[in-house]
């Protein structure tokens, strides 16, 4: 459990943060194509659409990531990653929680996830995060299976 005076935040990744991505999330990348990832992060676009990229931070370490992904005017998609060794501590319910606030403040109004059934940690963070799903079992792009939840901002 961390203590009351733990301060989790959500912000933009810097070049700083270059190692901390590669150790936990792109083992083996080199440490340049990292550095252009959070360059083209700071565009705030991917294939033309909006999307935001954010360190999800626990008194300014990086413990893992939360990003939003446009997919229509009024519905982006979020996804969250916390680091091996963070989880289980609340880090990523807080960084979904603000990533979601900035959603509503950027007056998008659906945000939606895909879950893969096989995680439960993930399929309850979203139901106590308010997310619906109507249990149906989809393919995603990869052909993964996975759960569609939705949440009304």
């Amino acid at each position: 459990m961390e203590s009351e005076g733990t301060m989790i935040r959500i912000r933009h990744f810097t070049e700083q943060d270059a190692p901390v991505i590669g150790r936990n999330q792109y083992p083996g990348v080199p440490m340049a194509e990292i550095r252009e990832m959070i360059s083209e992060w700071e565009n705030n676009t991917c294939r033309g659409r909006y999307f935001e990229m954010f360190a999800v931070t626990r008194d300014g370490a990086v413990v893992g990531s939360v990003s939003l992904f446009e997919h229509t005017k009024s519905a982006v998609s979020v996804g969250v990653e916390i680091y091996p060794g963070e989880r289980r501590k609340g880090y990523a319910f807080t960084g979904m929680r603000l990533v979601m606030e900035h959603a509503r403040a950027l007056h998008y109004r659906v945000i939606l996830d895909q879950v893969r059934p096989d995680n439960p940690a993930s399929v309850a963070l979203h139901k106590r995060l308010g997310f619906e799903t109507d249990g149906y079992i989809y393919k995603n792009a990869k052909g993964q299976d996975v759960l569609l939840f939705l949440l009304c901002l």
